[in-house]
């Protein structure tokens, strides 16, 4: 009994040493960095690996150094040619400088929220409607360059920025449909009359051909003839151009001229 008390200081003092070992000791992994205060200062940036510190003395903050990918919530957002819309968005930054992401700022991850809801509001504000749908890539760049200069006092980088969502009221919705509806319909009125006109050049060709080659409108003719009867029609009925039985008639003419022929009225006289 007197030796269990004889040891029971050495006892206690080990407990104190393994206690205050386990305080002074801290292990950080390859994606953190430590900053150092002691007494109220930076001292320096610890890590990664094993680190000492003074218990009671020296306070360790742990800044996480990974690419952090932050939901911005939607929003509601007055176009600059008020259309109401809710747009959200999903911001990606990282921590360059520990230390001043520690000192500068009280939550860094806090802070960056707040100001990309603000930001995204302001700039998409200042856009219409047409060019925040059709021009999504230079609103995140400019979303981006806004958002990494001002969060470079706080040692954070923001690395994209990328409108996720842009929510239409069900008006604007219908309204989008039947203007594209329209622009639709206007391609292929357009389309038409460029079809009308080249057949109308390749006509007006195709006239000159046959201005100058009368018998070639008599052959288009007759191909026609053949096409209208290859249809199943009981009766067709055709004019026979003039010019087509001119050569019959003349070819006639001089058989009737022979020794026998009676003379005309005409020729009598």
């Amino acid at each position: 009994m007197l030796d269990i008390f004889g040891l029971f200081p050495f006892l206690v003092l080990a407990g104190l040493l393994i206690l205050l070992l386990a305080n002074a000791i801290r292990v950080l992994p390859e994606y953190e960095r430590g900053v150092l205060f002691r007494l109220g200062r930076v001292k320096s940036v610890r890590g990664p690996g094993l680190i000492f510190i003074i218990p009671g003395i020296d306070r360790l903050v742990r800044v996480s150094l990974r690419i952090v990918a932050m939901d911005v919530p939607s929003q509601d957002v007055i176009t600059h040619d008020n259309v109401t819309v809710k747009v959200s968005a999903v911001i990606y930054f990282r921590v360059v400088d520990a230390v001043r992401a520690v000192v500068e700022v009280e939550n860094f991850l806090y802070a960056t929220s707040q100001l990309s809801q603000t930001t995204l509001r302001s700039v998409l504000g200042q856009v219409d409607l047409d060019e925040l749908l059709a021009n999504r890539e230079k609103i995140n760049l400019e979303l981006q360059e806004i958002l990494d200069r001002q969060t470079e006092p706080w040692g954070v980088k923001v690395t994209l920025v990328e409108v996720k969502n842009i929510d239409l009221p069900q008006e604007m919705q219908r309204a989008i449909a039947r203007q594209a509806e329209a622009e639709r319909e206007r391609r292929a009125k357009v389309i038409h009359a460029e079809g009308e006109l080249q057949a109308s050049e390749k006509l007006a060709q195709a006239a000159q051909v046959m201005a100058a080659e009368p018998m070639s409108l008599q052959l288009r003719y007759l191909q026609t003839l053949t096409e209208i009867a290859a249809e199943k029609n009981s009766t067709t009925i055709f004019p026979v151009p003039i010019d087509m039985i001119k050569m019959f008639l003349e070819g006639d003419l001089p058989r009737k001229q022979g020794p026998d022929r009676k003379p005309s009225a005409t020729e009598q006289v």
